[in-house]
């Protein structure tokens, strides 16, 4: 028996192939100096013309009822007709009890329905209510799922049972896509984010996330550092692209510069797509508006 137990299982296996021992303060200081140095040639119009048109625009408030929801949606629809030069949000990001009304009220093309599944924002639920919830998301009309790992489980070292949920959970899916936040303030080192990436990543993840938004620290430069590198070197090892989404505490334009530069210096051009990269957020599509016009607008 022990000599089974001393063999690595294939998640052990999986984390072995990458530099998972990093240091957190080695991290901060890379990323640092890649703010000072890049991020001003990257404030731009032409950039957060970019980034608005990653944004997912999103409600997940106790509060939100079909009403609500539905005029939410609705400016979305009015959105091409106000702002013309401008192209839209990427995606809506919804409770999945309301999917259904986004799709009925939906009336732009290119922009997508996105829902929180399985258990969101803390994950603790059976696997059968994460799957049926995420089915029954999909079929009211859900494009992407948002999910959380199972973090009890990765934080205890139980890598098959947080894995083998997300397994189940991209068969549902199939082809939509699966973003799988990650809490990262709730995994505390950069070490633990490196091994939550590309265990995520491993087991089907179309793309990684920061944060539900509903736990601090949310979204973090360090931490998108960290997944970004990873989501690289899985690329390198696997030849597999897997998006990147920073989430919750993006409260100024400076703050999604930022996440650009990041994405931009570490992963290149070809993530600079809205098929590759998003940004969770609700109040930042009125400040990189203003931002735009020059002029302060409250349209969502």
């Amino acid at each position: 028996m022990e000599e089974n137990n001393s063999l690595p299982n294939k998640y052990d296996a999986a984390l072995a192939k990458y530099n998972t021992h990093l240091n957190d303060a080695d991290i901060q200081a890379r990323v640092a100096e890649l703010i000072e140095k890049k991020v001003p040639e990257n404030d731009t119009e032409d950039v957060k013309k970019f980034l608005f048109n990653c944004i997912d625009l999103t409600t997940l408030n106790s509060t939100d009822s079909d009403e609500s929801v539905m005029h939410f949606t609705e400016k979305v629809n009015k959105f091409d007709d106000e702002y013309p030069d401008l192209k839209n949000v990427a995606a809506i990001c919804v409770y999945p009890n309301f999917a259904a009304i986004v799709k009925n009220t939906l009336e732009v093309d290119g922009v997508n329905i996105a829902c929180v599944s399985g258990g969101f924002p803390s994950s603790q639920t059976f696997i059968e209510v994460k799957v049926a919830e995420t089915a029954l998301a999909i079929a009211d009309g859900a494009d992407e799922i948002d999910i959380v790992i199972s973090v009890g489980k990765f934080l205890s070292g139980d890598y098959a049972g947080m894995c083998e949920e997300i397994q189940e959970l991209k068969e549902v899916c199939k082809e939509r896509h699966l973003k799988v936040i990650l809490e990262t303030g709730a995994l505390k080192s950069a070490s633990n984010i490196k091994k939550a990436s590309i265990l995520s990543m491993y087991s089907g993840a179309d793309f990684i996330k920061t944060s539900t938004g509903k736990q601090q620290p949310a979204a973090t430069p360090e931490a998108a550092y960290v997944m970004c590198e990873a989501i690289r070197e899985y690329y390198q090892k696997t030849g597999i692209k897997v998006g990147f989404k920073p989430a919750g505490g993006i409260n100024t334009v400076n703050d999604a510069i930022i996440y650009y530069t990041i994405v931009k210096e570490l992963l290149g051009e070809e993530w600079l797509d809205n098929q590759l990269f998003r940004l969770g957020t609700s109040r930042l599509a009125n400040l990189l508006l203003s931002d735009i016009k020059g002029e302060e607008v409250k349209f969502f």
